[in-house]
């Protein structure tokens, strides 16, 4: 059955915005002025990683378009490698969102513990348990089933949006910091050379490419578009536009507020931004609408992922247990209780946001640049397809090429910065791929005998 296009430019665009803005924003900028160490390098990695995303975009705009399913995302490895590598990647991706999930939940949980610990309470440790008990509290919600967990979802999105503008208004409201010129060091103390610079600028890119993230998504929505040839790529330069001047006016925001050097090592810089706005009220408030939203976050893919994992199980490519539902509800609570303590999992393992930063973007750069490279074969065929009724990206294959050059860019980075992160992504990988081998050779000798 053909999906019905409904879907506007004003929509699309919308919904990119909605994918890419998300927690990161609050936090990503401390990682990236650490690693940048000068303002140049930090807004310079900002540009690059909004015009990494948009070759990222289009090229995912032009997959959606020519495999116009939904759930395209999960599915384009399937069709597009050998089954082992489309089991081993869909795995990953579920754990590199399990780990953003606790990534995000930690971001919230520095948030609040400003507001509801006191000082001498304020440790890596309790920030843990309020990230854990935050998961814990959204999975029990998502137990009461559908309409009960996606209620709030467009309302935390508008939260999030006004605080981000009213973040920008304290560049108007708030006292200008002096700020002291930095200089670029090394670690050897000799004079940086253009690969010192090269190094940090792919650090950068690590927390970056997590604010970024997200925009993947749009390959869902290619058979939902109307005049999807011209609106798609549109859409998502709008969107993306949009976002880049976000990022830019908040960053600029964050850096004239508080400093170029006190933002190295800050916490609760948005609070921070709102204080100078608002008083120590506006620090508290700000506070806890952040975590509220951390919450949004944390409940969207609660409700997306286990449906992954529902879909993997009818496929077979999971075991059959991950389709039981429960009979109330209809909650999937096998995939939904595993995605949550996959979750709470990496939350204690990894226990520090640079950690699982490290985590998340190598696992996620891997099916980034799996996925991105699909549409070298979705090329030819479906090079059948009437070019009118599709979109097909300009200046291919040059932009396919950039992205997935700039992912293993940031992966070689990750494994310069943090190896045992990049290490356990690739282990991860090779189990999933060694697990999808073995279930397939009992299968085979359970139809045998059977």
């Amino acid at each position: 059955m053909e999906q019905k296009k409904q879907l506007s430019l004003f929509d699309l665009s919308m919904i990119v915005v909605s994918l890419v803005i998300g927690m990161g924003i609050f936090r990503t900028p401390v990682n990236v002025a650490a690693k940048a160490q000068i303002p140049e390098l930090f807004f310079l990695a900002w540009i690059i990683g909004g015009f990494i995303a948009l070759c990222g975009a289009l090229t995912y705009a032009e997959i959606g378009s020519r495999y116009p399913v939904t759930g395209g995302y999960y599915k384009i490895f399937s069709v597009c490698y050998h089954p082992s590598i489309a089991f081993g990647i869909n795995c990953i991706i579920v754990v590199s969102n399990a780990a953003s999930v606790a990534g995000v939940s930690l971001i919230g949980a520095e948030y609040l513990s400003k507001v509801i610990l006191s000082p001498e309470m304020q440790t890596q440790e309790y920030r843990i348990l309020i990230a854990a008990v935050s998961i814990i509290i959204f999975y029990t919600i998502n137990l009461l089933g559908l309409k009960t967990s996606s209620k709030t979802q467009n309302i935390l999105t508008i939260i999030k949006l006004v605080m981000v503008i009213t973040l920008i208004g304290s560049v108007f409201f708030g006292e200008q910091t002096t700020n002291i010129t930095p200089l670029f060091s090394t670690t050897d103390g000799s004079a940086p050379i253009w690969s010192d610079y090269g190094k940090a600028l792919g650090l950068c890119l690590i927390a970056v490419s997590f604010s970024f993230g997200g925009y993947q998504q749009t390959i869902n929505f290619g058979g939902e578009v109307k005049d999807a040839k011209k609106v798609m790529p549109r859409s998502i330069i709008v969107g993306l536009i949009i976002i880049i001047a976000l990022y830019m006016a908040i960053n600029y925001a964050y850096v004239h507020v508080i400093g170029f050097e006190q933002l190295k090592s800050a916490e609760s810089i948005a609070a921070i931004l709102a204080g100078a706005i608002f008083g120590e009220i506006g620090f508290t408030v700000l506070s806890v609408l952040i975590f509220l939203s951390v919450l949004g976050y944390v409940n969207v893919n609660l409700l997306s992922n286990p449906r992954v994992m529902y879909a993997m199980g009818e496929e077979k490519a999971l075991p059959a247990i991950f389709t039981k539902k429960t009979k109330k509800h209809d909650v999937m609570i096998v995939s939904l209780t595993l995605f949550t303590l996959l979750s709470i999992l990496t939350l204690f393992y990894a226990k520090t946001f640079d950690q699982i930063l490290n985590y998340t973007i190598f696992l996620d750069g891997v099916g980034m640049m799996f996925s991105a490279a699909s549409i070298f074969y979705l090329r030819k065929k479906t090079a059948h397809l009437d070019k009118n009724t599709i979109y097909s990206m300009k200046l291919y294959p040059l932009l396919p090429i950039i992205f997935i050059s700039a992912y293993l860019f940031v992966a070689v980075s990750i494994y310069n910065d943090d190896p045992k992160a990049a290490l356990n992504g690739i282990l991860i990988f090779l189990i999933f791929i060694v697990i999808y081998f073995i279930s397939k050779y009992f299968n085979s000798k359970k139809n045998t005998t059977a």
